[in-house]
């Protein structure tokens, strides 16, 4: 289980294949900001926690360390497209 924001950043960054330099382009800040908050020396503003939460799809409750449920936004997919990921799931929790 991940604990803090410093982990939870580094391993949604890591899963979604972005190095330090990727993050901070895509959030406007210097690589060395995403290093400080990797480190725990620093923690992200409101705007960037915000910003994150779009680039990892996820929400901000699960980067805050508020639980551990990754959510993914499926609204863009069509009803027979939701249906499948749905039923995948489903699957996999059987398992």
């Amino acid at each position: 289980m991940i604990l803090n924001i410093a982990d939870r950043i580094k391993y949604l960054r890591d899963k979604a294949d972005l190095t330090q330099t990727d993050l901070a382009r895509a959030l406007g800040i210097s690589r060395s900001a995403v290093n400080s908050w990797e480190m725990s020396l620093s923690t992200p503003s409101l705007s960037n926690i915000v910003e994150m939460t779009k680039i990892f799809h996820i929400n901000a409750d699960y980067l805050l360390g508020a639980n551990d449920k990754i959510f993914a936004d499926i609204t863009e997919l069509s009803n027979e497209e939701r249906e499948i990921v749905l039923r995948l799931i489903e699957c996999l929790k059987k398992k």
